[in-house]
């Protein structure tokens, strides 16, 4: 411990010394420095943001390990430098957009201004405006680079910095490998913070238009739209960029009772109605339920800040809402779009490796292939580049809350989402039933797949070295048998390894090294374990299914299954 806190000390002495660093930001580090508890200067200092699966992410304040004007400024000059590297004796443009977090759009500032400094054309957003629409941009405007600033879901204390490239997806390897490098590289003293006007527009409203058009060419039976516009639907932006657009697209489609959480319509930065910005988070669906209750809804909505991830709220078979979790969510897009695609020649669909293996088997039954792809939609976006001009993709998704539709965007998109979601409620209205009877009916025609998730959170640099410790346990000492059932298949992403344990057979994988471990039971049973890239939290993700012979058997067999998750919950946090 003191060889840490001598070492994080002399970081912060550094950043005390620069003349660069300004007054208000040197008092911040003081203050550290002073306090008789060392933890958050050692949270702050011991290392340097780095680029996970959603990019540059930490807590707002001073420090190597926070977002601020300079960690900000030396990850734009990074990106600078390896665009100018790049695209030699080029013209380089990038987009940015930024969210409703507090900082977002000083942050937004900063990037301009050190973009334009370079010698970059910068296209910037008036305002806030959702990820994916960045994401639309890049592609649009035939821009090389992108960035939004976002923390996504993250809790109010959080700020981000997300890297795009030409395709409109987040930077893979080698690109965020080797933007790193260039980051590293990057003193204070080079970081160029002075801007040129002249090389920084505003986006026009022309952009939102050409995405309107393109989600409106994607969305099936909009006959049934024109035939039930008139039901119900919830919509919160949880005070984040998707007030900006969600309500225009479902009218564009046109859907005319969108009824809104108007508490929750109005950006603001410190989240004033919930917790945590999550739609993953009952709490955070509260008045969501609650709107939709009084209204009479038919389904509720509600996205996150950047409007990637959205969360979707149906009533059971008691007229009560229940939140749907990501994979079954995901599952009834699925069911929707492959049982209305009429070309399902060279067709093709993504997941991650977490995500419900129903979606392999419903993609198995329509004859459409279905990809996996570690976690994180810059690694679908990659297959996707890679796949071009060979096989023609329809839909991505995977079990946080993310869904794509369409190739005009290359990463998740809450917008066309909500627009699918609502055409899925109208076309179940005119069967006259609801998503719930949907879900169940998708759970007679290709199996009953259930699937529970753990976080557990664990900050600081204690807390990162915990998560550490508890995937080294999974990884040198996995379990052989689990609640009965032996584990018949250990799959380590780290070593590139599946081992099966029943016959000892060591075969390799073929996807890129990733801190993640999965393990198969004889049963069918699926556990994975991974540290996320985005938050300070180690993930359990765990699956299990069975037959479903018919609607009558829904309620007692997802009981059983409800309790076989949990079991294996218990077993996994006592282990």
């Amino acid at each position: 411990m003191s060889e840490l806190l001598a070492t994080v000390k002399n970081k912060a002495q550094q950043w005390l010394d620069s003349p660069v660093i300004d007054n208000e930001t040197k008092n911040q580090v003081r203050q550290l420095v002073a306090a008789a508890d060392p933890k958050e200067l050692i949270d702050n200092f011991y290392k340097d943001l780095e680029f996970g699966t959603g990019g540059l992410r930490g807590i707002m304040g001073a420090g190597s390990n926070c977002m601020n004007k300079y960690t900000v400024g030396i990850a734009t000059q990074g990106l600078s430098n390896y665009l100018l590297k790049s695209f030699p004796g080029q013209k380089i443009s990038v987009a940015i957009a930024h969210d409703s977090r507090n900082n977002s759009p000083y942050f937004c500032d900063i990037a301009s201004d050190v973009f334009s400094a370079n010698g970059i054309e910068v296209y910037r957003f008036a305002e806030l405006r959702p990820t994916p629409l960045l994401s639309f941009a890049i592609r649009y405007l035939k821009c090389q680079s992108g960035v939004v600033i976002t923390a996504s879901h993250n809790p109010k204390e959080y700020n981000g910095y997300k890297a795009y490239w030409t395709d409109g997806a987040q930077v893979v390897p080698p690109h965020d490998k080797n933007i790193i490098i260039e980051v590293n590289a990057v003193t204070f003293e080079q970081v160029k913070f002075n801007g040129v006007p002249q090389l920084i527009h505003t986006i026009g409203p022309e952009i939102e238009e050409g995405y309107f058009a393109e989600v409106l060419k994607l969305i099936p039976r909009q006959d049934l739209i024109r035939k039930h516009h008139h039901i119900p639907i919830v919509y919160s932006a949880l005070h984040g960029t998707g007030g900006t657009m969600v309500q225009r697209c479902l009218s564009q489609l046109g859907f005319t009772n969108i009824i809104t959480v108007d508490e929750q319509q109005q950006p603001d930065g410190n989240f004033p109605t919930v917790k945590s910005p999550n739609p993953e988070e009952r709490a955070a669906m509260s008045l969501s339920i609650q709107r939709g209750t009084e209204k009479g809804a038919s389904m509720v909505m509600a996205t996150d800040p950047d409007a990637d991830r959205v969360g979707i709220g149906v009533r059971d078979r008691n007229g009560e809402f229940i939140l749907l979790n990501g994979n079954q969510a995901f599952c009834l897009m699925m069911w929707f779009i492959l049982k209305n695609l009429s070309d399902k020649k060279d067709a093709y669909i993504a997941k991650t490796i977490v995500t419900s293996e129903l979606v392999d088997t419903m993609a198995a039954n329509y004859g459409v292939t279905c990809y996996n792809t570690l976690t994180g939609f810059k690694y679908i976006a990659q297959l996707m580049r890679e796949n071009e001009g060979k096989q023609k993709f329809i839909a991505a998704g995977e079990e946080s809350y993310g869904y794509m539709v369409g190739d005009f965007v290359r990463d998740k998109d809450a917008v066309s989402a909500c627009a699918f979601f609502a055409a899925m409620a109208a076309s179940a209205e005119d069967e006259g039933k609801s998503l719930y009877d949907w879900l169940i009916d998708m759970y007679v025609e290709h199996g009953f797949y259930k699937e529970g998730l753990i976080n557990l959170v664990r900050k600081g640099q204690q807390g990162e070295q915990e998560i550490k410790a508890m995937m080294a346990a999974f990884r040198n000492n996995p379990p052989v048998e689990i609640l009965g059932q032996r584990v018949a298949r250990a799959l380590d992403y780290l070593s590139l390894q599946e081992k099966n344990l029943i016959t000892g057979n060591i075969t390799a994988l073929d996807f890129p090294k990733s801190d993640v471990v999965q393990f198969y039971l004889e049963d069918g049973t699926k556990i994975s374990v991974r540290p996320s890239g985005t938050e300070p939290k180690i993930k359990f993700y765990i699956s299990v299914n069975t037959k479903l012979g018919a609607a009558e058997q829904f309620d007692e067999i997802n009981a059983r299954l409800d309790a076989r998750v949990k079991a294996i919950e218990n077993y996994l946090m006592s282990r």
